[in-house]
């Protein structure tokens, strides 16, 4: 018998064990999962029912992911997947699921935070810009220049992601299902959720390391 997604089997609310009246139909029927890893793309198309098509995606590298408080979102290299509610063995094997809290490379953001705001995301890349200001600055209309003030006003940034930005890579979740769609795509964490998987994070490597020291 194939994987079945049916609840026939199943006890009904009160406990009653189901009459069993028919065998498994197609309509029912499961598949094997995606169990997508990390390395350059590899799709496959599955033909579902209806005639339509599935994009199982068996290795992906990339992905677009939003910067929600910016509005804006980029094209970036995944790096690994770093934390996962529901098994450990998906983060050690960086297996892309939904719901998988990951590291992706901060550079695409970076560079778009450079060019809207006129300014480094970072206080080390404000000393960079300091140390270079012997070099002519970029001629800018004084239109421009008054709309980049006006963006400088609103130019704030959470100290967590600040971190994130001088180490290169940023926390994110992926919201889109790999085995389904064929695309690893999700948003940048910040505030709240953000904090929650950083105590996540700090609370299972300092288990790692008790359990390493007995």
């Amino acid at each position: 018998m194939g994987i079945s997604r049916s609840s026939r089997h199943k006890r009904s609310h009160t406990g009653a064990q189901r009459a069993y009246y028919r065998k498994n139909r197609k309509f029912e029927l499961g598949r094997q999962p995606a169990s997508t890893k990390l390395g350059p793309k590899r799709i496959h198309t599955v033909r579902v029912r209806g005639g339509n098509i599935k994009f199982r995606a068996l290795r992906l590298d990339s992905g677009n992911f939003a910067w929600g408080s910016e509005h804006t979102t980029r094209k970036t290299r995944i790096i690994g997947v770093v934390y996962n509610a529901s098994n450990n063995e998906l983060v050690r094997t960086n297996t892309l699921v939904k719901g998988a809290i990951i590291q992706v490379d901060a550079a695409p953001f970076r560079q778009w935070y450079e060019a809207h705001y006129a300014q480094p995301v970072t206080k080390k890349g404000a000393k960079k810009d300091a140390a270079t200001e012997g070099a002519e600055p970029e001629k800018k209309s004084s239109h421009v220049q008054r709309k980049l003030e006006e963006r400088k006003k609103d130019a704030k940034i959470d100290p967590l992601l600040e971190s994130q930005f001088a180490a290169g890579r940023l926390y994110a979740a992926i919201s889109s299902r790999p085995g389904q769609s064929g695309r690893a795509d999700g948003y940048i964490l910040e505030g709240q959720e953000l904090e929650f998987y950083v105590r996540k994070l700090r609370s299972g490597k300092q288990k790692h390391a008790h359990a390493h020291a007995a």
